[in-house]
């Protein structure tokens, strides 16, 4: 409630916002994942209770609310923005042992299996993924760590090796399946970037396979790894509550990773470059709404992260050459999934 109140003085008023008032509305990001454990523990309509609220709520709420364009770094090494990064980590367990507790306890049943599926896959696409993506710019092997276990929460295994290695290095160009183009609709872009990225993650990582001298089709084959693990997991979840909780983690997992292609379609739909021309500012779209900046730990401000890679999310700037995006990432998403729009 303090944050909200902060939040409202400070877009009456147009102060100009502190680093410490930053660094706390990034705690926002933690919301939808405590929802989805209220509601996997407690059944009912609470089951759905996080996709009325990141896909209306804060929808209508980065609708009504201005943007904030201040620059208030205050360095790379703040405590408080990495410790919520972290916290992320636990609260997706949090969301995955609920959600079996739910199910094995008969709270999540008939339709409301399927609520707290749809619930739990908002959270995930727009939350741990998006975690996962700040984790693995990083150098350090514990956050390398902590993104490819996010990334293996959503069933993805595939965005670890060609985010890194192919869409910062291509993104805007033919080469990069990540780019949208301009027309097509977010369907068709679900399919061509999916396909695309995980036919190039698999020939990068058997390359390198090949050049380390490991077995293509072995353990030190990363995506391999991912699938065994998935596998192991599946057949666990089975095992202790049933298979139609098996489909309903599917479930999850595609649409989970549908919201990771929803973001990068609308961060550099259309948005073309020379294969010859650096990346800088003008090849991203931004947004500084709200809800994209404190739900998604600044990943609305893309174009300084493709511009400068390494930069921790906390010390990301606005451009004023950069296009901006008419809406934020979650007042966006209806237009999206409605093509005419």
């Amino acid at each position: 409630m303090l944050m909200i109140f902060s939040i409202l003085v400070y877009q009456k008023y147009d102060y100009a916002m502190s680093a410490t008032l930053r660094n706390w509305l990034y705690s926002l990001s933690l919301t939808p994942g405590l929802l989805v454990v209220y509601g996997n523990i407690h059944g009912g309509l609470w089951s759905a209770g996080n996709v009325v609220y990141s896909l209306v709520v804060l929808g209508l709420i980065e609708m009504v609310t201005k943007s904030f364009t201040s620059q208030e770094n205050s360095g790379t090494n703040d405590t408080l923005p990495n410790f919520i990064l972290w916290l992320h980590v636990p609260l997706q367990i949090a969301c995955i042992g609920s959600f079996v507790y739910g199910i094995k306890n008969e709270l999540l049943a008939e339709q409301y299996l399927w609520f707290a599926a749809l619930s739990m896959s908002v959270y995930t696409g727009s939350g741990a993924i998006v975690m996962a993506h700040e984790f693995i710019h990083r150098k350090d092997a514990l956050s390398q760590w902590a993104g490819k276990f996010l990334l293996f929460t959503a069933g993805n295994f595939y965005f670890f090796i060609e985010h890194l290695r192919v869409h910062h290095k291509w993104v805007g160009t033919a080469k990069d399946s990540a780019t949208a183009k301009r027309g097509q609709s977010v369907y068709g872009f679900f399919l061509t970037s999916g396909l695309g990225q995980i036919k190039s993650a698999w020939k990068l990582e058997t390359e390198r396979c090949s050049n380390e001298g490991k077995l293509v089709w072995g353990w030190d084959n990363y995506m391999i790894r991912q699938l065994v693990y998935h596998v192991m997991f599946d057949t666990t979840l089975v095992w202790i509550v049933g298979p139609l909780a098996l489909v309903a983690w599917f479930v999850h997992c595609i649409v989970a990773n549908f919201l990771l292609e929803y973001v990068n379609y609308i961060e550099h739909y259309g948005l073309e470059r020379s294969e010859k021309e650096r990346v800088t500012e003008v090849h991203s779209w931004q947004s500084d709404k709200l809800v994209s900046r404190f739900v998604l730990i600044d990943l609305s401000r893309h174009a300084d992260h493709h511009y400068y890679a390494s930069k921790p999310f906390h010390t990301l700037n606005s451009y004023d050459k950069s296009p901006e995006l008419p809406g934020g990432y979650a007042s966006l998403i209806i237009p999206a999934l409605v093509p005419p729009l």
